[in-house]
């Protein structure tokens, strides 16, 4: 089990990403929502996080959520990726107009990526 988030699992295809908004579907835990497609050629699930200009103006506070995000989801990405065959592109949108705790933004990622693992079982 590795705990690395390597370019290779990073989402960077503008395809993929518009692929996602407009075929993807979506599961949501205040204050992360988790946008999902499952991807038929990729090796590996790829992963990007999106915090809003629009609730967030100082790219500082931004930069720390992201931060933040990618955090929880590198210790935990072993939920999906180990006992799935199927590869996701992910996308995570924080959606909370104000900054949360480590704890509480964890506690969601975690909560998306079981009910992801146990939807698509």
């Amino acid at each position: 089990m590795s705990f690395t988030f390597p370019k290779e699992e990073k989402l960077k295809s503008r395809k993929t990403i518009e692929l996602l908004f407009l075929n993807g579907k979506s599961l949501k835990k205040f204050p992360v929502r988790l946008n999902f497609l499952p991807l038929n050629e990729s090796l590996v699930s790829q992963a990007g996080f999106v915090v809003p200009k629009k609730n967030f103006k100082s790219a500082v506070d931004r930069n720390r959520i992201k931060r933040q995000l990618k955090e929880a989801y590198r210790l935990h990405k072993h939920l999906l990726n180990d006992f799935s065959e199927i590869k996701y592109a992910l996308l995570f949108i924080y959606i909370g107009s104000e900054k949360k705790s480590f704890k509480s933004i964890e506690k969601a990622v975690i909560t998306l990526l079981t009910t992801l693992k146990e939807n698509k079982k």
